[in-house]
C-alpha cells in the first residue's frame, strides 16, 4: 500500500510537470519568441508577423505589461495579433524594477517610469526592437503604435514623449504618469483608457492626464460617441483624442483590445 502511495505520488508530479512544461512553451498560434541583447543585458519578448511582412510595408504594434505582469500574458490580454493580423505585434518583456505605488524593492518585472531611469534600459531596448524588425521585416515606419497597461501604460506615455517622431498613436491603459518638464510632449493620436473605479491608479490622477493630453493635441472641448463607453475629441492638429471611460477597477477591460486595434487601424488610414 505505502508502495503504491509512493507510485501515485510520483506519477502525479510527473503530470504536473509535464502541464507546467507544456504551458511554458505554448505560444499563441503565430506568436515567436524574441530575443536580443540591450547593452549586455538579454532582453526576451515574443512577436507576431503576418506572412507579407518581409515583402510590404507593414505597421507594428507594441505592447507593454504592467508592473509584475509578463509578456506571454500580455500578448493573451491584448491580442493585438488576432485584432489586427495584418500588423506586427511584439509584446515585450519587463526586468525587475522599483514600482511606484507598488513593489518599492523591485522584486517584479517592469518598465522604466521616466527619461534617464534605469540607465535608459528600456528607451534602448524599444531602438533596439525596431533596429531589429527593420532589419528582418519590411517595417512601415509611418505606422508605428504602442499601447500598455498600467506601468506599461505610462511606458507609452514616456515613449510618445522621448519617440514622438517614431510612433504614429499610442493608447496607455490605467496610467497617469505626463511629464511636461524637460522635453514636451508632440501632439499625437492618443486613445486613454481609464476606470472609474481604479483603487491604484486614481481615476482623478488620470482625469488630469486626460486633460493634458487633450491641452497637447489641442482638441475640441466637446467631444462625440466614437464607442460604447468611448468619447472622440477631434484635434485642430490632427491629433484625435478618445477617452474611454469603463465603471470597472484596475482590471484591463476585456472590451479594450477590439478598440484599441479599432483606433490604431483608424490613425493608419490617416497617415499620407
Amino acid at each position: 500500500m505505502k508502495r503504491f502511495t509512493h507510485l501515485s505520488l510520483l506519477l502525479l508530479a510527473l503530470t504536473i510537470l509535464q502541464t507546467a512544461c507544456r504551458a511554458q512553451v505554448q505560444l499563441p498560434e503565430g506568436v515567436q519568441k524574441l530575443e536580443l541583447t540591450v547593452d549586455g543585458v538579454a532582453r526576451s519578448g515574443f512577436v507576431y508577423a503576418p506572412a507579407k511582412a518581409k515583402e510590404a510595408p507593414t505597421p507594428v504594434v507594441f505592447v507593454f505589461h504592467g508592473h509584475g505582469g509578463a509578456a506571454l500574458q500580455a500578448g493573451r490580454s491584448f491580442a493585438m495579433h488576432q485584432h489586427w493580423p495584418e500588423a506586427i505585434s511584439v509584446y515585450l518583456q519587463g526586468l525587475n524594477t522599483p514600482g511606484k505605488l507598488t513593489d518599492p524593492e523591485g522584486k517584479k518585472p517592469g518598465w522604466q517610469s521616466g527619461a534617464g531611469d534605469q540607465g535608459d534600459r528600456d528607451l534602448k531596448l524599444f531602438d533596439a526592437v525596431m533596429a531589429n524588425f527593420k532589419d528582418t521585416y519590411k517595417v512601415d515606419t509611418k505606422r508605428i503604435f504602442s499601447t500598455g497597461h498600467s506601468n506599461g501604460g505610462g511606458f507609452t506615455y514616456l515613449l510618445w514623449q522621448m519617440r514622438p517622431d517614431v510612433l504614429c498613436a499610442v493608447a496607455p491603459s490605467a496610467a497617469a504618469s505626463i511629464r511636461l518638464k524637460d522635453t514636451p510632449f508632440k501632439p499625437k493620436p492618443c486613445m486613454h483608457i481609464a476606470g472609474t473605479q481604479d483603487p491604484l491608479v486614481k481615476y482623478e490622477w488620470q482625469q488630469m492626464a486626460m486633460a493634458k493630453v487633450k491641452e497637447i493635441n489641442q482638441c475640441e472641448a466637446e467631444g462625440k460617441a466614437w464607442a460604447k463607453d468611448c468619447t472622440l475629441f477631434s484635434s485642430k492638429v490632427g491629433a484625435p483624442f478618445v477617452a474611454f471611460i469603463h465603471q470597472g477597477t484596475h482590471k484591463f477591460p476585456d472590451e479594450a483590445p477590439a478598440l484599441i486595434a479599432k483606433f490604431f487601424k483608424e490613425q493608419s488610414a490617416a497617415v499620407k
